[in-house]
């Protein structure tokens, strides 16, 4: 499978890394970015194919994956729309639906949505996939292929709950990265070193995701098992509940699923 991204950004290189250290051969993957310095970076790196415009020769390809920002979107696609013929489009762009892509590359019906997250940087990714009815059972193997170069997927039938995907998944590295940061600043707080407070807290969620993973239990019952009748936990869990922290924390991943669906709107809007 020949690849071509549009955009060699973060989430580009992870993918690149993940296919090449997957069996992808540099050779059969190709990038069109503007920047000469980067495209210099993904040369030495990867030995990637690097192009500054989307000729002939950069879309020669079976897939196409979309790594621009979504506001920078629509005028990207202008200069495909010409070059197209059956080529696998795959958007990673968060909150652009499918048929505003489709639109902007003249009716096109050949594309997959795909919300990846940040851990696909480690290979730990997980991404959401959906498709247009027209995209065969073997391109979606093909887009499930380049995806689980960096992690884990999953498909979605509506494309509705996209935004959902990115308010759990798109966006959840940084609720759990601001659950570590409060764990590192209580323990600063109760008198452990930054380095202590680093180790412990990273190692605790870790290892509790770790046993989630491993156990067919519900979290609900993971979480009872370690909270004892008059015990530390207890009287944890019992201050965090008086300061709605899970009422807080579901009512902020509504409010990103809300965005995510504001986003779509306003970067698909006709004009």
């Amino acid at each position: 499978m020949r690849i071509t991204f549009l955009g060699g950004g973060n989430m580009a290189n992870a993918l690149i890394g993940g296919l090449v250290k997957t069996g992808f051969s540099p050779a059969d993957i190709a990038v069109i970015e503007l920047g000469a310095q980067g495209r210099a970076k993904l040369r030495l790196v990867y030995g990637v194919r690097c192009y500054e415009t989307p000729s002939a020769q950069a879309l020669d390809c079976d897939a196409v994956l979309l790594s621009v920002k979504p506001q920078q979107m629509r005028d990207a696609c202008e200069p495909l729309r010409p070059q197209l013929r059956q080529q696998l489009i795959i958007s990673i762009a968060a909150g652009l639906r499918l048929a505003d892509i489709s639109r902007w590359l003249g009716g096109y019906g050949r594309i997959v949505r795909a919300m990846p997250n940040t851990p696909a940087l480690i290979g730990a990714g997980i991404t959401g996939l959906c498709a247009m009815p027209a995209v065969s059972m073997a391109e979606r193997l093909g887009a499930e292929r380049i995806l689980q170069a960096v992690g884990n997927t999953l498909w979605i039938a509506d494309e509705a709950k996209m935004d959902a995907v990115t308010a759990i998944s798109g966006s959840g590295p940084a609720y759990v990265f601001l659950f570590i940061e409060a764990l590192q600043q209580a323990a600063s707080e109760l008198g452990l070193t930054p380095s202590q407070a680093r180790q412990l807290s990273i190692d605790t969620v870790l290892g509790a995701a770790k046993l989630a993973a491993q156990s067919d239990e519900a979290a609900s019952v993971l979480r009872e098992r370690v909270t004892s009748k008059g015990g530390t936990t207890e009287a944890a869990l019992r201050t965090m509940e008086e300061c709605c922290v899970k009422q807080g924390f579901i009512a902020g991943v509504l409010a990103a699923n809300t965005r995510g669906r504001e986003l779509g709107e306003l970067f698909g809007k006709e004009g």
